[in-house]
């Protein structure tokens, strides 16, 4: 096994960890158990947990990012607000990543290491920005009406996505999560 094949494997069960149990589910113990390696040979790659758990996060803000700009291709707001709902849909359905890191974490934000803290705390901020501009542009164009400003709108749109990813887990109903979202679409797009 090479170097960086062993560093991924290792951040791919971190980052599985945390959405399954949070940052403070989980330890080196844990992820050792899962790839069949010692705890020292995680040590050599992340000398803590909290350095592994921060570049689990800037990993996964990095491919968050990524996603949304192959969405913002996407000509039309309301497309690419379908578009962003039915990414995760997918991923909640078939069990890929049946939450979002961020917010997992976002959930013990008082406890985490600074580190993480702040990395998850941008993702919320880029998310929320990403999701205004949508947000703005969409009732520019007349395809999105908005009942507050585009800041508020993209931070409800967030707030309810990640409340709608709860709810699917909670009720072990992945569908719960797209009726949920649609409902939310519904109402920015009715009547505009």
């Amino acid at each position: 096994m090479t170097l960086g094949s062993t560093r991924d494997q290792i951040l791919d069960i971190a980052q599985a960890l945390m959405v399954e149990r949070g940052y403070s589910g989980f330890s080196f113990a844990d992820i050792s158990e899962r790839i069949e390696i010692r705890k020292a040979s995680i040590h050599h790659h992340f000398p803590t947990k909290a350095a592994l758990g921060a570049q689990v996060v800037a990993r996964y803000r990095s491919g968050v990012r990524d996603g949304i700009a192959a969405l913002m291709a996407i000509s039309s707001p309301r497309a690419r607000l379908q578009a962003f709902v039915d990414y995760w849909a997918q991923r909640i359905h078939d069990r890929t990543l049946s939450f979002c890191v961020c917010a997992m974490l976002g959930s013990e934000a008082e406890t985490l290491p600074d580190e993480i803290r702040a990395e998850v705390r941008q993702h919320f901020v880029d998310l929320g920005r990403r999701l205004a501009a949508v947000m703005e542009e969409g009732a520019r164009l007349g395809e999105l009406r908005l009942a507050a400003s585009p800041a508020l709108e993209g931070e409800t749109f967030m707030a309810t996505l990640h409340g709608a990813m709860l709810s699917a887990r909670v009720l072990d109903n992945p569908d719960s999560y797209l009726s949920v979202m649609e409902a939310a679409l519904r109402r920015i797009t009715a009547g505009s």
